[in-house]
């Protein structure tokens, strides 16, 4: 028996063949007779493709340009700068496919981003070719056009100019602390300070639609809008217009006094016409101090049949309380009282030999029953022997218009005490239009801290501010307050220190627990009493002390704010001339 050995099919078998060009053997399966590297040698599927890119760099705002035409902002080597680099050969790819891309590393100031890049083709039948290569781009900085316009002058689209036809700026204080928390200004280009409001600069007309209705959610307003034609096109039939939307703000500001008309009145569920502006959010809340009623008026409303303060906190004046017994309803925080008060300091009216005036013990119903005790200072409206040039007051029966009206409680013990505060606010700059005599000066600075329309004033209104921010939580809890490292330093960058800053030309009384009274030397028939000033405003003051020594002693209920309330990581702003802005809005 022959042994045989197993042969296979030669159908099974792989053939081989040789390279055409350098003779290596290859496999027979190969279609185009070639091996790898002779086929890379004859056949380049990188070619069309460009090796080099331009890639336009904004310098200001920092942005790259995506095509067409715009511009982000990307981290270094993240993915959405790879994104936009491969947009750049973005048409000459779509003839091949992408297997992978990654940044090969350059030094950051040559200005040159290199990418790895890998691709796949089939170049014959069967036969796929992967090939890298590599891509480099020069990024060339210039402007976006953006900041094109914004290094131009009159170069904005629309505009939104906030006005309120008050006396002081603390309601833009307010707007401002809001505006920064919401971050509502991040679009703006340039912020103009007025002498009766502010004035918001955008490059598009969205921008600024965006900021009315934000104004709209926290303020209540009233817009006109208008436009002005500044180029056109009659063969393309385009013009280019500039936008303007007039922003006004009701006149009535929180703890004003307002005389309401009789027939308003009534429609408002038959409330006083004497009432207090307990709180304006996007509606004004009016309260009734003597029976805790309250009605709330929308913007709409009040402008169908718009109302003016029968007077403000500058004529707030320090009482004394005596007695206090609630005998009411509770609302709320509100609790209603019956109270006895004293002026703190005499009007000089009824000043006796010894200097020691007396106008009297004034009866009273109050709605801070909840908060008031004796010997406690509170601020109020003095009604009694005043004039007002009004005629819904005057068309009031004078038997039932209180003596005095009060607002809130104060705190001149802790106020007289250089305490500086442990938090701060942040501000943004703004440029002012101060209308000397003798010419126009420009002045540079932010509301309420540096610069501004009237210095002192403003200082003033500041003061006044950050005085309600610490005697009311919900105020605090509607805005942002950080933590002053240096509370020395953040009571001077505020502008006025931590002391009793009066309400106009006023001198005061003490309004002191202990039997201690303030009396002012020589004083005059038509000085009135205000609130407590510390400063000096052209008098001198001297203080008689009976019995012990009380002006050391702090009210207990003095509204400290806790740290827990404070943020971290507060970004001091540059507040020198040509100050930078916030979150890409120029200030100027």
């Amino acid at each position: 028996m022959v042994a045989m050995d197993y042969q296979p099919d030669a159908q099974g078998q792989e053939s081989y063949i040789l390279c055409a060009d350098c003779g290596t053997v290859i496999s027979s399966a190969n279609g185009a007779g070639l091996c790898v590297g002779c086929l890379r040698n004859t056949v380049d599927i990188t070619e069309g493709i460009p090796k080099e890119a331009a890639l336009n760099f904004c310098r200001g705002c920092e942005r790259f340009l995506s095509p067409p035409n715009s511009w982000v902002t990307v981290q270094p080597e993240s993915r959405e700068l790879l994104a936009i680099c491969l947009k750049k050969i973005a048409r000459p790819l779509m003839k091949v496919r992408l297997i992978d891309a990654s940044f090969i590393w350059t030094e950051p100031h040559s200005r040159r981003i290199k990418i790895k890049i890998t691709i796949q083709k089939e170049v014959l039948a069967h036969t796929v070719l992967q090939q890298t290569f590599e891509l480099l781009l020069v990024v060339h900085t210039g402007q976006c056009p953006a900041c094109t316009r914004l290094a131009a002058k009159n170069t904005w689209k629309a505009s939104v100019q906030v006005r309120q036809k008050v006396t002081h700026k603390r309601t833009f204080l307010w707007l401002e602390q809001l505006i920064l928390k919401h971050n509502a200004h991040k679009d703006t280009i340039s912020i103009t300070e007025k002498r009766d409001g502010l004035d918001f600069f955008y490059t598009e007309r969205n921008m600024a639609i965006k900021m009315v209705e934000f104004l709209t959610g926290v303020v209540p307003i009233r817009i006109k809008a208008s436009e002005q034609l500044i180029s056109s096109d009659t063969h393309s039939n385009t013009s280019n217009y500039k936008f303007t939307y007039s922003v006004e703000i009701v006149p009535v500001c929180k703890d004003d006094l307002v005389c309401l008309p009789k027939a308003q009145a009534k429609s408002w569920g038959n409330i006083s016409q004497l009432v207090l502006c307990s709180r304006v959010g996007n509606t004004i809340h009016l309260l009734d101090p003597m029976t805790l009623q309250q009605t709330d008026v929308t913007a709409p409303v009040y402008w169908r049949n718009p109302f003016e303060s029968l007077t403000t906190v500058a004529d707030l004046v320090e009482f004394v309380v005596l007695d206090i017994e609630p005998s009411g309803p509770v609302r709320g925080k509100y609790v209603l009282a019956d109270a006895q008060v004293t002026r703190a300091s005499s009007s000089g009216n009824n000043t006796d030999d010894d200097g020691m005036g007396d106008d009297g013990i004034y009866h009273t119903r109050t709605h801070l029953g909840g908060i008031l005790q004796p010997g406690d200072t509170v601020l109020g409206y003095h009604l009694t022997n005043t004039n007002f040039n009004h005629d819904s007051f005057e068309a009031l029966d004078q038997g039932r218009i209180p003596d005095v009206i009060l607002v809130k409680k104060t705190y001149p013990n802790r106020r007289r005490k250089s305490r500086p505060r442990n938090w701060k606010l942040k501000s943004i700059a703004k440029e002012a239009e101060d209308v000397q005599e003798g010419g126009n000066t420009v002045g540079r600075g932010a509301l309420g801290r540096r610069g501004g329309v009237d210095q002192k004033n403003v200082e003033r209104d500041y003061e006044l501010f950050l005085r309600d921010l610490e005697e009311d939580k919900e105020m605090r809890a509607a805005i942002n307050l950080y933590k002053a490292e240096d509370p020395t330093a953040a009571n001077a960058a505020g502008g006025v220190a931590d002391e009793d800053v009066g309400m106009g030309e006023k001198k005061s009384g003490s309004g002191l627990k202990g039997g201690k009274r303030r009396v002012t030397i020589a004083p005059t028939s038509g000085t009135a009493g205000g609130m407590d000033v510390d400063e000096d405003m052209g008098g001198e003051e001297h203080t008689q002390t009976e019995g012990s020594e009380a002006d050391d002693e702090e009210e207990e209920d003095f509204p400290e704010i806790d740290m827990d309330e404070l943020l971290e990581q507060f970004d001091e702003m540059d507040m020198d001339d040509g100050g930078a802005g916030m979150e890409g809005s120029q200030v100027v």
